[in-house]
């Protein structure tokens, strides 16, 4: 592993890193804030996934978290949204696929599926990593994101209840299966069997009997991408019939930006502290 930066804030440290990824077969960038409680105990790890278009840093410098999460004592790890460099296959003229847009699926259709593996880089290879470099309790480990990347924490958390304590989303695409700008994304990373696309698809996955016992979603009423694009909705629906407790915010006037996040992101370090012993 590579320190690209450090820099004090908060009385902790955001840092930077670097180091080659055996699951993505390439080089991949993420940030980590240690707390100040760090530098005398292990502390709760909450990753952050971010959207479409974004990487590590995006967050990082719009996404405000650092004081709220320097008070709660919570280390927060900032992944990158795809793998990237010479010879990752891409799409440069479309933003919803390839570079920036590796919607945390692991592709099966070549040439995508020797890169674009970031379900397995989130869910095991980067913890692994975070677990052997930074003073992280792994048992008690929270997942958030937002848009792409909410859809991508609350996949996650259904498939490992067992892993994260708590999951919560910004304005998550909540049926991928059914939003325009995922669709052709699924199609060319997954083939057009669409029984393989359930698997990464919120709402399909609770139909199919994953869980996770309560989950808190914000999404912004003046959002664009409200109505073709996240779908919340579907995810109130499916939740309700499973008995899924979502507390679902629809907050007047927001849109889809850092903007909306960034003002709703210590309410969400706050839940996420607070459930650290389900």
């Amino acid at each position: 592993m590579k320190t690209i930066s450090l820099e004090r804030s908060y009385g902790g440290t955001q840092g930077v890193y670097a180091h080659r990824s055996s699951t993505c077969d390439c080089d991949m960038t993420f940030a980590v804030y240690l707390p100040p409680q760090a530098e005398v105990r292990p502390c709760p790890v909450v990753w952050y996934l971010s959207g479409l278009t974004c990487t590590h840093a995006n967050v990082m410098e719009k996404g405000e978290y650092r004081r709220a999460a320097a008070a709660l004592g919570l280390i927060v790890v900032c992944p990158d949204t795809s793998p990237r460099g010479e010879g990752v296959p891409d799409d440069r003229d479309n933003w919803q696929f390839g570079s920036g847009a590796g919607f945390y699926l692991d592709a099966t259709c070549p040439p995508f599926d020797a890169n674009y593996r970031m379900y397995s880089y989130i869910s095991e290879e980067i913890p692994r990593l975070v677990a052997s470099e930074f003073p992280a309790d792994m048992s008690r480990q929270g997942v958030f994101g937002h848009s792409m990347g909410g859809h991508g924490a609350i996949t996650l958390a259904q498939k490992h209840p067992d892993r994260f304590r708590s999951c919560s989303a910004f304005a998550p695409i909540a049926r991928p299966m059914l939003a325009g700008w995922s669709r052709p994304a699924f199609e060319r990373y997954l083939g057009s069997n669409e029984e393989t696309w359930r698997q990464y698809d919120s709402c399909a996955l609770i139909e199919d009997g994953f869980r996770f016992p309560e989950l808190l979603v914000d999404q912004g009423t003046a959002d664009t991408f409200l109505e073709d694009g996240l779908h919340p909705s579907e995810l109130q629906k499916a939740c309700d019939q499973a008995g899924i407790r979502l507390s679902l915010r629809m907050q007047e006037g927001y849109g889809h930006s850092y903007y909306f996040i960034s003002t709703f992101m210590e309410d969400h370090l706050r839940w996420h502290a607070e459930r650290p012993n389900r």
